[in-house]
């Protein structure tokens, strides 16, 4: 599945596997810029994605709201 097929929980699940790494044994030095840049990429998919969704919410509800 392609990073922009991905649900919002998908990628929220994946940024948390991303930080716990952070935190586990399994933690290197020499991997954790490219761990880094990918916990950026993520959050930041993951915040435009909420922004759209909070926009369509707004347009949903302005049209409900008019039809009232």
């Amino acid at each position: 599945m392609s990073e922009q097929n991905k649900s919002v929980q998908e990628k929220l699940t994946e940024l948390s596997e991303l930080v716990a790494w952070f935190q586990s044994p399994a933690f290197k030095l020499e991997d954790a810029f490219d761990k880094f840049k990918q916990s950026e990429v993520l959050a930041e998919e993951i915040e435009k994605d909420l922004t759209k969704l909070k926009n369509d919410i707004k347009v949903v509800k302005k049209k409900f709201d008019s039809e009232e």
